[in-house]
Formats: structure tokens, sequence, C-alpha cells
């Protein structure tokens, strides 16, 4: 578990400071949107492993991580 969950702070902290750069405007965001991506996919898979045993909060978490993935991409992506 202590692979998950310092996966989990790493994705939380890098989803608090790309939010916090989306809001200021900054031209970085879509650069940290990648990173923040990468981190929530892993964290995600790492989650789903638990998920697998009978966690139901690893599912949520991995559930929620994805989500949070798929929108960082966009941003990401966005022209």
């Amino acid at each position: 578990m202590a692979k998950c969950i310092q996966s989990d702070m790493e994705c939380a902290a890098l989803c608090r400071s790309a939010a916090e750069l989306m809001s200021l405007g900054s031209n970085y965001s879509k650069v940290l949107c990648k990173i923040c991506a990468d981190a929530c996919n892993t964290c995600a898979d790492e989650c789903e492993k638990h998920a697998e045993m009978g966690m139901e909060h690893c599912k949520e978490c991995a559930e929620a991580c994805r989500r949070c993935a798929e929108a960082c991409e966009q941003i990401a992506k966005a022209a």
C-alpha cells in the first residue's frame, strides 16, 4: 500500500498545481497537464490493483484518476 499512497499524494499535488496554473492563465498549464495525466494514469493503475482485492475506496480513486487523466489530456492537446 505504500506505493499506492505515495502515488496518490504525488497525483494530488500535481492536480493542485495544474489547477492553480490554469487559474493563472499560465503558459505552462498544458505541459503540467500532460504530466498530471501521466501521474493520474499511474495512480489509477496502482489503485486498480487494490480494487481487485475488494478495496472499494481504491476502486473509486482509480475511477476518479482516470477521469482526471482524460480531462488533463484534453487540456494538454488543446490548441
